[in-house]
C-alpha cells in the first residue's frame, strides 16, 4: 500500500514505531529465526567480551539472507535514532527494551519469559553497540 508519510496521521512517531513493531511481531518467524534464538541467548551469556562479540557476529552472518539484510537495514536505522538520543530520549538501552522481545522470541512462550527478556534486550543492545563490527560495509 502506498502511504503518504506527510499525512497528519503519521505525525506522532509512536504511531510509526508501533506500526513497525506490529509488522515485525506479526511476521510468521521473527527477524531472528526461532532456530537461532537459543544460540543468540547462549552467545550473549559468554563472559569473554571478544569471544561473545565474534560469536554474535558469526550468528548474524549465519542468518538467512532476507533476515540478515533486513536486520542490517533496521539496525542501521536504529543506530541513527540513537544518535539523536538527546532529543528523542532513545538510548541504546531504551531501543533494546523496545525492540528486543519483538526481534528475538522463542518458538513457544515458557515459564522463564522474564529471564529471556533480559537476554533478548542484551542481544539487541550488543548488536547496536557493535553495528560496524557486525555489519562492515
Amino acid at each position: 500500500e502506498q502511504l503518504d508519510l506527510d499525512d497528519g496521521r503519521w505525525e506522532d512517531i509512536h504511531v510509526v514505531t508501533g506500526a513497525l513493531k506490529l509488522f515485525l511481531r506479526e511476521l510468521p518467524e521473527p527477524l531472528v529465526p526461532f532456530s537461532h534464538f537459543d544460540k543468540f541467548i547462549a552467545a550473549i551469556k559468554i563472559q569473554d567480551p571478544a569471544m561473545r562479540g565474534r560469536c554474535i557476529r558469526d550468528l548474524v552472518l549465519s542468518l538467512p539472507p532476507a533476515h540478515h539484510d533486513t536486520m542490517k537495514v533496521l539496525f542501521r536505522h536504529l543506530c541513527r535514532v540513537i544518535e539523536h538520543k538527546e532529543e528523542n530520549r532513545m538510548s541504546v538501552q531504551s531501543v533494546a527494551i523496545v525492540f528486543g522481545p519483538t526481534l528475538l522470541r522463542p518458538a513457544s512462550e515458557e515459564s522463564n519469559m522474564a529471564m529471556h527478556m533480559v537476554f533478548q534486550n542484551q542481544v539487541v543492545e550488543h548488536i547496536l553497540n557493535h553495528y560496524g563490527y557486525i555489519f562492515p560495509d
